[in-house]
């Protein structure tokens, strides 16, 4: 189906959200016909965020918004659906689009597996009415479900179309890009030369398949890492965790903007608790670059700034090589809780490959690494 079909048949003007890489059709269509225009389209930190900005939007037009989401945010959605949506609390009515990652029977990544089994029933436990759109639905189809879900909405009540892969078709492209010269693979390995032997948490993403992918390169151990394959925005509290119990080993965290917005609060723990032997590095491209390009706010904030606020206590940024290393070698020799904001281009190699080893032989090699350290 068409993006333009569906979007027609829904018949609203309001949309925000998080990308989704199963939603591209939808992001793109969005960015080329508003771009981020606060009338029409908001993309904002984390789904919850995205239910309580569209919750706001009705209380002040008294219209009907639409949140967009992959199925992996649906635990960030619960508590403002159960507590502010809820026909027993407000009645805000609300049209969730959520792409189905981990479909059953449909190959995916080892984060998504779970989570597309529950995908359904939490919306059901929820008591949110869904309709799953394949790529077999036709316009009539959506018509007539639209029809059925426009009377649930009168109620105050919310629904949501589950999106299969390859529901959707958009044929226009969108190119993101900006004007930072370093690539986030070649800032990867400039980090885990400098960090040696030292253990890294690295976050959701194309930086955790890029740091996979080095140390095969290298032919080295993947023992030394932590690849945060799912959970967005966590990664940084990971870290915080292993550094508080090894404290005379260095822990690295390789963190990305957007999921350092997601989950910015972490930023604040960690800062209160000033780990002598935590070095957080965002590398930040104001892109959700892995499941798209779709810009984020970070472009537009001082990160630096805002960990200094928090606690951090050496800070640096880089915008080239020659910083990026100098502020890497530093940090490996403080004895203080340290953040480094490290500019980054858009884009990663097309042959990009995944982890060969599964999510639970990486946390045993961790596991068994932390075991010898202090």
């Amino acid at each position: 189906m068409k993006v333009i079909d569906f979007l027609s048949v829904l018949n609203k003007k309001f949309f925000t959200g998080v990308p989704d890489s199963q939603l591209r059709p939808l992001c793109d269509y969005l960015m080329n016909t508003y771009g981020i225009d606060s009338k029409h389209h908001l993309i904002a930190a984390n789904e919850g965020n995205c239910v309580a900005l569209a919750a706001g939007y009705h209380l002040a037009t008294g219209k009907v918004p639409v949140v967009y989401m992959q199925n992996s945010g649906e635990g960030n959605i619960i508590n403002p659906v159960a507590s502010l949506l809820n026909e027993k609390v407000y009645k805000i009515p609300m049209i969730f689009v959520i792409g189905w990652r981990g479909e059953p029977g449909v190959h995916d990544e080892p984060q998504h597996i779970y989570q597309g089994e529950v995908t359904l029933k939490l919306l059901e436990v929820m008591g949110i009415e869904y309709f799953v759109i394949d790529s077999e639905t036709t316009v009539d189809d959506l018509k007539k479900q639209m029809t059925s879900f426009n009377k649930v909405l009168k109620e105050g009540k919310d629904v949501a179309f589950v999106i299969k892969k390859g529901a959707l078709e958009y044929d226009q492209k969108v190119k993101y890009q900006n004007d930072n010269v370093m690539t986030r693979e070649d800032i990867i390995k400039h980090i885990a030369n400098v960090s040696g032997e030292d253990p890294i948490v690295s976050t959701t993403g194309k930086a955790s398949r890029e740091l996979f992918e080095y140390r095969e390169e290298k032919k080295k151990s993947h023992k030394y890492d932590f690849l945060t394959v799912g959970s967005m925005g966590h990664s940084s509290s990971i870290a915080l965790g292993v550094a508080l119990n090894k404290k005379k080993t260095k822990v690295w965290c390789i963190d990305g903007d957007g999921a350092v917005l997601m989950h910015m609060g972490s930023m604040a723990v960690i800062g209160n608790n000033k780990p002598k032997n935590l070095v957080h590095i965002v590398i930040n491209n104001g892109a959700h670059e892995t499941v798209g390009g779709m810009p984020t706010v970070a472009s537009n904030l001082d990160l630096c700034k805002i960990a200094k606020a928090c606690g951090y206590k050496k800070i640096y940024s880089a915008k080239n090589f020659e910083e990026l290393d100098d502020a890497l070698n530093k940090a490996k020799e403080n004895k203080t809780l340290t953040f480094i904001e490290v500019k980054s281009s858009i884009g990663a190699r097309s042959d990009l490959g995944r982890p060969t080893t599964t999510a639970l032989e990486n946390k045993e090699n961790f596991m068994n690494y932390l075991s010898t350290l202090k």
